[in-house]
């Protein structure tokens, strides 16, 4: 028997003031969109994960092809068979979840070669672009190949190569992050032509991984606002100190990688590791990036002594190395990287000398001196602070140096690999469920929306609410009736 209307009444009453507050709360949950959340958004930023085929890689550096491939514009490598792409650059509609984001760098592969020195395998991939709209994607990229059995070199731009399976994404939002994780992808029938022949329309590639920072509408109205816009009553110091004491500077950068293949390790299936950065350190996907560096320098001399700032430590399985407080001297044409070294319970050493490089070209150009890509080899004390897994002699990854000497003068791009994956991602985060799935397992929430949650939480309460009073009402009703049968 259900209670009659004035009992139901503050039943129904409750309900609607429930209600009405977990409607309440849908508006103050997107307001964490912020402004900009419609309309196109400016991507800037990200990097893209790619092997392209690693069957292919294996191909050609193994027995038959005998050959190698070279990174090219800033391209790294991740784990042990991954290319690193950086600075994306795009577009991206939260309504419609339409995303444009191309990369730079790229990978040119290079195998049988011939007795004139030329090889039959020669393909260059640059450039790659993701295009998704409407629940399908494709990847483009600039690809200069050889054609198999003729020889005929084919360059063309932005070639169709691959379609991305997007099966259950929905990469509508509002956010300021676009993740997407291990996309399968296919060769595409244009991509197949420019892949010479080595492969045909509908082979599986290496799955697809990417990630985008998207701007907030404030941050493109205005692109070159600073934090702050008041102006300032103090004196500015920064032009004085680049230029005092004579000789001095500040604000130099020094960018190493360490070693490639020793990245490869640490992230790789052996040491299954990764690195960390601090105290100002940048990663640049190929190279590190060792900030605020002080010092003087003697153009007539060519020397130079400098101390950055910055602090890069690597861990993984039986690995635990840790570099910081490094110094740069430059003298005569030679120069040596040193590092204050810690980690693998060794005692902390300071100012390792770990490896020298050719510094004959450090020049001063435009108030910049500077020396790129200067070829490096490991030193005697750098063998043993990493552990004797490398000789002294080794080839490490070259060192450059940017000092600026004139307050206009500007440093040399960082490659831009964006803020990466979150693993706290905002409620406007659209992500694959893989990747959805990675950030609750190491966060050890869920990442549902937050309005959905929050609105089914106030309606399973309203509910509960409702069914324990309507139970209350019941009870003696149903008393009644029982003893009632038994008289």
């Amino acid at each position: 028997m259900l209670p009659s209307r004035p009992a139901r009444a503050p039943v129904v009453a409750l309900l609607a003031a429930l209600l009405a507050a977990a409607t309440a709360l849908v508006p103050a949950a997107h307001a964490a969109d912020g402004p900009g959340s419609s309309g196109t958004r400016e991507v800037s930023g990200g990097r893209l994960d790619w092997g392209i085929k690693s069957s292919f890689q294996s191909y050609v550096t193994g027995p038959i092809a005998q050959g190698s491939w070279e990174l090219r514009g800033g391209a790294a490598t991740i784990g042990g068979s991954r290319f690193r792409f950086h600075s994306a650059k795009g577009s991206y509609t939260p309504e419609s979840g339409a995303l444009e984001a191309a990369f730079s760098g790229g990978v040119h592969f290079t195998g049988h070669r011939k007795p004139d020195g030329s090889h039959e395998l020669d393909l260059t991939v640059t450039r790659p672009t993701v295009r998704l709209a409407g629940g399908a994607g494709t990847l483009y990229a600039d690809m200069t190949s050889k054609a198999r059995g003729t020889g005929e070199v084919t360059t063309a731009a932005q070639v169709p190569l691959a379609a991305l399976d997007l099966s259950g994404v929905d990469l509508r939002g509002g956010g300021t992050h676009v993740g997407l994780t291990d996309v399968p992808a296919t060769l595409t029938a244009q991509g197949a032509k420019a892949f010479a022949g080595y492969y045909t329309q509908g082979t599986a590639l290496d799955p697809v991984t990417l990630s985008a920072d998207i701007l907030a509408a404030a941050a493109q109205a205005s692109p070159g606002a600073s934090p702050s816009t008041e102006p300032s009553t103090e004196p500015s110091t920064a032009s004085e100190e680049k230029r005092a004491p004579k000789g001095g500077f500040t604000e130099a950068a020094v960018d190493w990688g360490v070693r490639r293949t020793f990245r490869e390790y640490v992230t790789g299936s052996i040491a299954q590791g990764s690195w960390k950065l601090a105290d100002g350190a940048q990663d640049g996907g190929a190279l590190f990036r060792f900030p605020r560096g002080k010092g003087t320098y003697d153009a007539g001399a060519g020397s130079l002594d400098a101390a950055f700032a910055g602090t890069l430590r690597f861990t993984g399985k039986h690995l635990d190395l840790t570099l910081g407080g490094v110094k740069v001297a430059v003298k005569e044409g030679r120069g040596t990287l040193s590092a204050d070294v810690t980690g693998d319970g060794r005692t902390a050493a300071g100012g390792v000398p770990l490896v020298t490089f050719d510094a004959s070209g450090l020049k001063e150009k435009d108030g910049l001196a500077a020396v790129a890509e200067a070829p490096a080899k490991l030193t005697a004390e750098g063998a043993k602070a990493f552990g004797g897994m490398y000789q002294e002699g080794t080839d490490m990854d070259p060192v450059s140096l940017a000092v600026p000497l004139d307050a206009k003068a500007a440093l040399p791009p960082l490659p831009d690999l964006g803020s990466g994956p979150s693993a706290a991602p905002s409620p406007a985060e659209p992500r694959t469920k893989s990747a959805a799935s990675s950030a609750s397992s190491s966060s050890g929430s869920a990442s549902f929306p937050v309005v959905p949650v929050a609105v089914t939480a106030a309606v399973v309460v309203a509910a509960a609410v409702a069914t324990f009073l309507m139970t209350r009402r019941r009870k003696p009703a149903a008393s009644t009736s029982s003893t009632s049968s038994l008289d």
